[in-house]
């Protein structure tokens, strides 16, 4: 992880101190949530088509805020991990929210790779290449063994993304959210 300044590709900086970057990928920049990512996020957690898959359904206001301030610094009990904001690298447009969190499934602690991208710039490979990326991050700066996902059944799109990304579907987990599958890859 690195301090830079924040510019289109680096290129045009505008003299304030980059957000903490995660990782980078050919178009996108991950990095730590900060207070003025909000309405975009809030903007995703609003949206019932984004959070169909979503046990939880759609987030208020009040909710997106307190999950932002969550993720802020990273996880709080897990710093290194997170949900990152998730920007074009070309524009620094705001796509989403990805990153990884901790889970305890069936007396197992697992790391989640999660994704969401605005359904604007769907189908145009931002989730694939996100989690690609973060794969490699889990892998080579985490020195991760396994990573899961969670994907609520019908959400082909997801499993989509968790197949490119290297993952196969190992289960089916039902808790107190429902019921889910559980794709998982060793790193």
């Amino acid at each position: 992880m690195t301090f830079e300044r924040h510019g289109l590709d680096g290129a045009h900086l505008r003299g304030e101190w980059q957000k903490m970057i995660i990782v980078t990928t050919n178009r996108l920049v991950l990095r730590h949530l900060e207070p003025e990512d909000l309405d975009a996020l809030f903007a995703l957690y609003r949206d019932p088509e984004m959070r169909r898959y979503f046990p939880d359904g759609t987030r208020t206001l009040a909710e997106t805020k307190e999950e932002l301030e969550w993720h802020q610094h990273g996880h709080p009990r897990h710093p290194e991990l997170g949900l990152w904001a998730t920007t074009e690298r070309s524009t620094g447009a705001f796509l989403g929210r990805c990153g990884l969190l901790p889970w305890r499934i069936g007396g197992v602690e697992e790391v989640e790779l999660a994704y969401m991208i605005r359904k604007e710039r769907w189908r145009e490979g931002f989730a694939s290449e996100a989690a690609r990326g973060i794969v490699a991050h889990a892998r080579d700066a985490l020195h991760l063994k396994r990573l899961i996902c969670l994907i609520t059944p019908g959400n082909d799109a997801s499993i989509g993304v968790a197949e490119k990304a290297g993952m196969a579907f190992e289960r089916e987990h039902t808790d107190e959210l429902g019921q889910c599958l559980i794709y998982s890859m060793a790193l």
